[in-house]
């Protein structure tokens, strides 16, 4: 059978905030229509709740502490020896590979195994990236490559912080969903607002994306992602390992000739299960390292939202840097979350854009208490992470067994800070960056 193109696209920092995801008022009408004809994942998350270590496991299949990407790439942040990308892992199927616009892994985008790199610049927007696309795609059908199977990766600036009205108009404020995690204000109306403006111009370009994708390429024989690099940019969501800060968008368009019937899909998923998917596609066997599965994509697996979770099934979250240091590992369950703070008795620590935002100027310092070393929420009861049941005598066995689950991950994968606090990288130089 003949390996299918493959076109991955990714955003900054959108999390899960779509029309097709409980977010009725967003302006994504695009998406919206690419969802109907897609399998939807309704339980996805990133490894990390910020930029280059979530894009790193997107792209190696393996966790930050593993890749070695564990803060930002601008920081210094680098592969370690012998990490193979995407790109580099699709070129064994013969696929030629492209990078259309943002990547966040390295300052140099020419090194992470792609054969072409178009709109190298670290903050290209959704729009120019959308016709550099359509320009590419247009071309390849009267060249020489056009007989090699594709694999293009398109990012975007979008939806990161700012979003000037200047660039984005932004929507109604007393329109907008605020959902629970955050306090509904007019501080936080107005920042939202403003997403929305952000998101409004992502949601175009993406249109005109899918439109050239089924322009110059072959549906029946193209397979389509579409995902965020992690959760939205507020308080408590960004930077956390709630789930607001790690669940993300994930839409899977199959090739048509797979007669996968469009729908939705309620386990568990993650981050590490695009790889093993597209390479599952392709036919490769997948190398023995990947630490995710492919998604179920075959025509027969359960569709239905309320379909039973796959109870077996723990996912690993982790942070070590963003701004700063601040090394929290996390276990997520169908039903339970354990977060452990390795530097407890502090406050969370914010980033500099979301400190500066009006959300958090419409919040108070009492909103940030604190960390305990261990917290424990039962999602079913508690969706918004709020209760903390680490030293709930009825929940102590919930709560060592998943402790002692993450210690075993930890040990298992050599995470670093089982050993005593991580260093940061040595600072970029000419010859290191």
């Amino acid at each position: 059978m003949t390996p299918p193109d493959i076109v991955l696209a990714h955003c900054h920092d959108l999390g899960d905030w779509l029309s097709c995801y409980r977010m009725p008022s967003v302006p994504s009408p695009s998406l919206e229509r690419f969802a109907a004809e897609s399998v939807v994942f309704d339980n996805a998350f990133a490894t990390a709740p910020l930029c280059s270590p979530a894009r790193a496991s997107l792209f190696t299949g393996t966790s930050p502490h593993v890749n070695g990407i564990q803060g930002l790439a601008h920081a210094g942040w680098r592969y370690r020896p012998g990490v193979r990308t995407l790109p580099e892992l699709m070129s064994g199927a013969g696929y030629r590979s492209v990078l259309v616009g943002l990547q966040h892994e390295h300052t140099d985008p020419t090194v992470l195994g792609y054969d072409e790199v178009i709109g190298a610049g670290f903050l290209p927007r959704a729009l120019p990236m959308a016709a550099m696309a359509e320009e590419y795609l247009r071309d390849r059908t009267t060249s020489p490559g056009a007989r090699q199977p594709m694999l293009m990766v398109t990012g975007t600036w979008e939806v990161h912080r700012p979003w000037p009205p200047e660039d984005y108009r932004p929507a109604d404020p007393d329109r907008v969903d605020v959902p629970e995690f955050l306090p509904d204000n007019a501080h936080t109306r107005a920042d939202i607002a403003a997403f929305h403006g952000s998101i409004r111009q992502l949601d175009t370009a993406f249109g005109r994306l899918l439109h050239a994708i089924d322009r110059y390429t072959d549906p029946q024989n193209t397979l389509v992602i579409f995902t965020a690099d992690h959760g939205a940019p507020f308080p408590r969501a960004k930077g956390t390992l709630y789930d607001p800060g790690v669940r993300v968008a994930l839409l899977v368009r199959p090739p048509r000739r797979w007669q996968v019937p469009a729908g939705r899909r309620s386990m568990l998923v993650s981050h590490l299960d695009v790889i093993p998917t597209l390479l599952d596609a392709a036919h490769v066997t997948p190398p023995p390292w990947l630490e995710g599965t492919p998604l179920p994509l075959d025509a027969d697996a359960p569709l239905d939202a309320d379909a039973p979770h796959a109870d077996d099934r723990a996912l690993f979250l982790e942070k070590t840097y963003h701004d700063g240091y601040d090394p929290i590992r996390a276990i997520r369950t169908r039903r339970h979350k354990l977060i452990r703070n390795f530097l407890p008795a502090t406050p969370p620590p914010i980033s500099k854009d979301l400190a500066n935002s009006p959300t958090r100027k419409g919040m108070r310092d009492a909103d940030f208490p604190p960390r305990p070393a261990i917290e424990l929420y039962d999602l079913d009861t508690d969706p918004a992470e709020r209760v903390n049941l680490a030293d709930d005598p009825t929940h102590t066995a919930i709560r060592d067994t998943l402790n002692d689950q993450l210690s075993e991950h930890m040990r298992i994968t050599a995470d670093p800070l089982l050993d005593g606090p991580v260093p940061p990288p040595a600072p970029p130089s000419r010859s290191t960056a």
